[in-house]
């Protein structure tokens, strides 16, 4: 009887609160400054690391076009 019980009863409320509290957390932001309710910045900090490593990702377009051309052709 506790199993049912819990599992009728227990269970789905349990759900539901989860739900409201999730609902109210992410619904908070409308009620927030403005500073605060809008989204974070983002910042690219330039590595040497990244930088060597961004260039490497480059596409190359010499080749790109040596083939395009050849097909062109």
């Amino acid at each position: 009887m506790s199993m049912a019980f819990f599992r009728q009863f227990v269970a789905p409320a349990l759900i539901v609160l989860v739900f409201l509290v999730a609902l109210v957390a992410t619904s908070a932001r409308i009620f927030l400054p403005e500073g605060l309710s809008a989204p974070a910045p983002v910042e690219e900090f330039a590595s040497p690391e990244k930088a060597a490593l961004s260039s490497s990702l480059q596409p190359r377009t010499e080749g790109a076009l040596a083939v395009s051309s050849a097909v062109t052709n």
